[in-house]
Parts: C-alpha cells; structure tokens; sequence
C-alpha cells in the first residue's frame, strides 16, 4: 500500500463525516478492469438492472435504511433526483449493517419508500455495505485496486459516493451531507 493509501485510510477512520476526493494526482483508469458499469445488480422488485445503462449521467450511490436518524434524507434525495434527473441518478441500496435498521423485506422496503417520501429513484434489493458478505458494488466503491483510489466504507447509513458520468469514482460523503450541503454541491 502506498504511503498516501495508508495515510488516506487512518484520515478517513478518524473522519467518517468529512468529505474524500479523488487526488488529482491518481489516474483516471482503475488499476484494475472491472468497472462500475460492468455490474449488473437486482431492483428492488428483483429484476436485473445493468448499471451501464446510466454510462453518461452522475451517479449518486446511497446506502439506505428505514428506521434511521438519516432517513428522512429520502425526500432531499428524491427531491434532488427530480429536479436533476436528466443527468444525475440517484442509486439506493437499502442495508441492514448499521444497527439493525433495514430489518425488513423489500416489499415493505418499497412500501415504506413510496407511502412516506414518494421514492422514484431507482431502489436496489438490500445488500451489505461492510465486511465478509458485501456486494460486488460495495466492494468496487471501497477498494483502491479497483476504483483507483477510495478504501472508505460506508460509516453509517446514507453516506455517498459520487461517480462522474464516465463512471471513475470522484467523492464520498459521510452521512451528514445533503443535496445541499455546500461540499456536495461543489462535487457536483
């Protein structure tokens, strides 16, 4: 690991809600083929989605959950998909990793979504964020091999990553920043 790696992850364990960018001085190309558009991953309803197919636009990247402190983000989120929708997407992948606080299925998860902040954003089947178990997508957002330079995991729910529309990971965001939190703005 380089020593601007290694210092990069103890800022971020000391920092989970400050803000990451991309270094100016890291390549643009990961250092690894995969990509975040060769994912294909299951909507919430679980039919398969291929993320190449917001190639173009900004990704936003949310972890999710029902019954947390941050949850009523989902109506800033969906606020702000809708008002930029023709070129950023808003990505949510409801998780259950933070204190038990996605506990439920994704029918309920849906339900809860639309009845209390009319989510149009498209929603992801519930997966892991951290650790042994966490899905491919998690995995590319928090591996410097494969992003080109991010190790940050999700600290809590709804933290973000930002990835610019040709698909290289460009910031994370703890689970303080809003659509209009002046640091995001300036991401965007």
């Amino acid at each position: 690991m380089s020593i601007f790696l290694f210092a990069f992850s103890l800022w971020a364990c000391f920092n989970p809600g400050k803000v990451a960018t991309r270094p100016s001085t890291v390549s643009t190309t990961p250092a690894s083929p995969t990509s975040f558009f060769q994912f294909t991953v299951n909507s919430l309803d679980g039919q398969p989605v291929k993320l190449e197919q917001f190639k173009g636009k900004k990704i936003i990247v949310l972890n999710v959950a029902s019954k947390c402190g941050y949850t009523p983000q989902y109506a800033d989120w969906e606020k702000y998909y809708e008002a930029n929708k023709d070129k950023v997407v808003v990505l949510g992948f409801p998780c259950n990793d933070f204190m038990s606080q996605e506990p439920g299925t994704a029918e309920e998860i849906a339900e809860f979504c639309q009845k209390n902040y009319g989510v149009t954003f498209p929603m992801f089947e519930k997966v892991h964020v951290k650790g042994e178990e966490k899905s491919p997508v998690y995995k590319w957002l928090t591996d410097p091999a494969q992003n080109g330079w991010n190790s940050q995991e999700p600290t809590w729910n709804f933290c973000k990553y930002v990835i610019n529309e040709k698909g290289d990971l460009t910031h994370f965001f703890g689970s303080k920043v809003k659509p209009d939190s002046p640091e995001f703005q300036a991401a965007m």
